[in-house]
Formats: structure tokens, sequence, C-alpha cells
């Protein structure tokens, strides 16, 4: 696994939060606390990355990461590249990391890669000079670390707490990287009862997910859970063996008002969307009283303020 923190401890790529400690993780959501202000209110502004200059690089589809990484960049004061891949040179066949020495060749300081192959990430991060940061907006079915903070940053705004909490995550955790993410970082922030909650063919293989418990049955998991983390079906990642009927798959497992009154009654409702609205979660639970979905979406900008700034901050040559 790629090292992500630098001789002198501070961070320099984030591409999981496997490996990071809870005060690491901790000092992140403080800062990214920092930046958070309600819906209407002026965002917050500076030139702490003036003359910085980040690279989206998106192999995959994305609205939410790669829009609020870019505001997220622009508000630090950064430059920012938005490379088209459809249209770059990977579509003639040139390499990924032919493509990212370009990139650093052209002076940028950090890339935010999200791709469909497991591995990209920490390959770009390895090869790449000392001063060039990579940042994960998304891998596979593996990590998606600033989801992860958001999400735990969310529980937290709401609940001030982790320890003592019950979160359900329901849906197609298998090939779910938002899944795994919230697992490292409520875990290590103390959230002790984490239940996984799919039809078998969703649940992930036996060794994933220690520590957490598998239900069979919705109503078991949704038991008294202070938090409801509801994922959508990738079907991108799936086989037509495995993907099931949507009709079906509301039926049983379909998140409705009736079923989130098993939970506690202060209870929050999370989705990292897309959604798809009559298959994983009825439209009235994620419009309702006790959905927070939209306060993910800009706790995504705070979050990725604060790691744009924490990981361009840190270095060596930095002001």
């Amino acid at each position: 696994m790629t090292e992500q923190l630098r001789p002198d401890g501070s961070l320099r790529h984030l591409l999981t939060l496997e490996t990071l400690s809870r005060a690491q993780l901790e000092r992140l959501l403080e800062r990214s606390q920092s930046f958070v202000r309600p819906l209407g209110a002026r965002p917050p502004m500076s030139q702490a990355l003036a003359g910085r200059t980040i690279a989206n690089l998106f192999t995959e589809p994305s609205t939410r990461t790669r829009v609020s990484f870019e505001l997220a960049a622009k508000r630090l004061g950064a430059q920012v590249v938005n490379l088209e891949v459809q249209l770059s040179s990977r579509a003639k066949g040139e390499s990924m990391l032919d493509t990212v020495y370009t990139l650093q060749s052209l002076h940028v300081d950090a890339l935010v890669i999200r791709d469909a192959e497991a591995g990209v990430p920490g390959l770009v991060a390895a090869h790449l000079a000392p001063h060039v940061s990579v940042l994960s907006g998304g891998e596979a079915h593996v990590s998606h670390p600033t989801q992860g903070l958001l999400d735990a940053l969310t529980v937290y705004q709401r609940k001030q707490r982790f320890a003592g909490l019950a979160v359900a995550i329901v849906g197609d955790i298998r090939h779910s990287r938002v899944a795994r993410s919230a697992w490292h970082a409520l875990s290590k922030l103390g959230v002790a009862d984490i239940r996984l909650a799919a039809p078998p063919t969703l649940l992930p293989v036996e060794d994933e997910f220690a520590g957490c418990t598998r239900h069979a049955r919705l109503a078991t998991a949704l038991k008294d859970a202070d938090a409801v983390m509801v994922l959508r079906l990738q079907r991108e990642r799936m086989t037509d063996a495995d993907l099931p009927d949507g009709e079906r798959y509301f039926a049983a497992w379909g998140l409705t008002r009736e079923r989130l009154a098993l939970a506690r009654p202060d209870a929050i409702v999370m989705h990292p969307q897309p959604m798809n609205r009559g298959i994983e979660i009825a439209s009235d639970v994620a419009d309702g009283p006790q959905s927070v979905i939209r306060d993910q979406v800009s706790n995504g900008i705070a979050v990725r303020m604060a790691v744009l700034q924490e990981v361009l901050t840190s270095r060596g040559d930095a002001a």
C-alpha cells in the first residue's frame, strides 16, 4: 500500500482512510467543520492555495465529487484543470502514468483521481515527484475517502458523538467504495455498532468489514439505529446474474417510512447519491425531516477544502 504520509508525518496523499489514525481523522473533521456555512451564507473564501494548481482526472462519471473538489480548490484560491478523459490522449492509447507525468511537467501540485480500476490512485502516487499529491475521488469498489469523511462529519453534526451510536448500512455493500470508507472512518472514530444489511449476493465477503454485524433482514438492522446509510445498486459493477429486479428489491429492502419507524425517533437518513427513488429509498424518506442527504452534499465541499489545505499547505515549500 502506498505510503500516504511524508517523512515528517504530514499528509501527502489521501488514498484511503484505512491507515489513518483516529487523531488524523479528528484533525481533518475539525478543519472541515471550520469551512461549514449555512445555506444562504457566503461560502468561506481564502488565498491559502494561491499559486497552486489542482487537476481533476476522472475516468468515471461524477457530479457531486468532481464539482465539489473544483469549488473547494477555487474557494482556497487555487487554479483548477478538469481533464476530459474521453477527449484526452488516454483515449488515443496513452497510459495513465504518461498522462500524469505530463500534468506534473505542467506544474500541477495535486491530482484528484477517480478510476474504475482498483489500484490506480496508489500506482500514480508511487510514481510522482515528492512535491505532487494524489487525492482519491473514488477508487473502483475499494475506497472513497473524502466521502467517508463527509459521512462521519454529517453524523457528528447531528449526534455530537460517535461512541454508543448504532449505524445501519443498507443496500449494495459488496460493490460500494462508500460503505468501505464509511466503515473505516466510523469504526476508528468510535462507532462500535455498525450493521450491514443486504441480500446475500450484495453483502461483502466474509473477511471484510471486521467488527460489523450482518443482517439478512432489514428490520433487525434498523431496530433502534441512530443513523441509516442507504446505498444504491451499483449496476455498473454487477453481472446480469447478480442484478436484482428493482421493484422486488424495493419491496424487500427499500427504506420506507414504515421501516424507518423501527429506528430511533431521531435517527438520521443518509445517502451518498445518486439516488434511485423507488428502488433503494422512498421519496418521502429521502425528502423527509430525518433526511440529511443535502447536508452531506454541503459537507462535501467543506471536507474537500480541508483535505486540499491539509495536503498542500504542509508541503516543505509552503509559504
